[in-house]
């Protein structure tokens, strides 16, 4: 074998955890969210968001990381997330994907805006959990997810993930579906501020800083969640 095969062939791919991601250099642009590293690239305009997606497009590596783009009118955002048939999570692929999309970004005169992402997922709180999972993935047309089949995808890649937390009992007055919404680690204290002037309360920071549980004035229940928090 050639150097240029040895080097033309495909590393193996490692998993991370979302506070690996965040420890590895050059990725200052990503955030992990709920569902993946995100990266969020303000352009000014839809052709200029184009020319970027372009780039991406013509990266090496692009077509096995499989990016999920969005391009609106303002800017560019970017998921890296690795699936598989067993696993659906963090990998070193997706590590030197966002650093090559990253530098494509700088060569057009682009920069990130960290704030710019999040994530959104629905919880359902469930007492016979196979049957009710069964009628949610009927209705929305989503998959199982991948290591953790309880919980359901879409396979298209566009809505919210669905996950289903198993329930001993009814918990009565509390709200058995919420919101949970995925935010930058460094912006999880002033999303959580601004939802407590806007009316909301606390109800627990027993899990903080990974995740917060806030309820709006009627008591319906939500979190806002903040992965790969860096530690010292």
């Amino acid at each position: 074998m050639t150097d240029t095969q040895q080097s033309s062939a495909p590393a193996p791919l490692e998993r991370i955890r979302p506070h690996q991601f965040h420890a590895a250099d050059g990725l200052g642009d990503w955030r992990v969210l709920g569902e993946g590293a995100c990266a969020y690239f303000p352009t000014g305009s839809f052709a200029a968001g184009a020319r970027l997606v372009q780039a991406i497009a013509e990266l090496p590596g692009v077509d096995g990381g499989r990016p999920d783009v969005d391009l609106r009118e303002a800017g560019v955002t970017v998921r890296l997330i690795t699936l598989t048939a067993e696993y659906y999570g963090m990998t070193s692929r997706d590590v030197e994907l966002a650093r090559r999309i990253s530098a494509a970004a700088r060569e057009q005169g682009l920069a990130a805006d960290p704030g710019g992402v999040q994530s959104v997922q629905v919880t359902v709180d469930a007492l016979a959990a196979p049957a009710v999972v069964a009628f949610w993935r009927a209705l929305l047309g989503y998959d199982h997810r991948a290591g953790s089949p309880e919980d359901l995808v879409d396979p298209r890649r566009r809505g919210a993930a669905f996950y289903f937390q198993q329930m001993d009992a009814p918990r009565p007055q509390r709200n058995r579906v919420h919101v949970d919404v995925w935010v930058p680690y460094d912006r999880a204290a002033a999303r959580i501020a601004a939802a407590l002037a806007a009316g909301g309360r606390l109800v627990t920071d027993e899990y903080a800083p990974n995740h917060w549980v806030l309820a709006d004035p009627e008591g319906n229940e939500a979190c806002v969640g903040a992965a790969g928090v860096p530690t010292d």
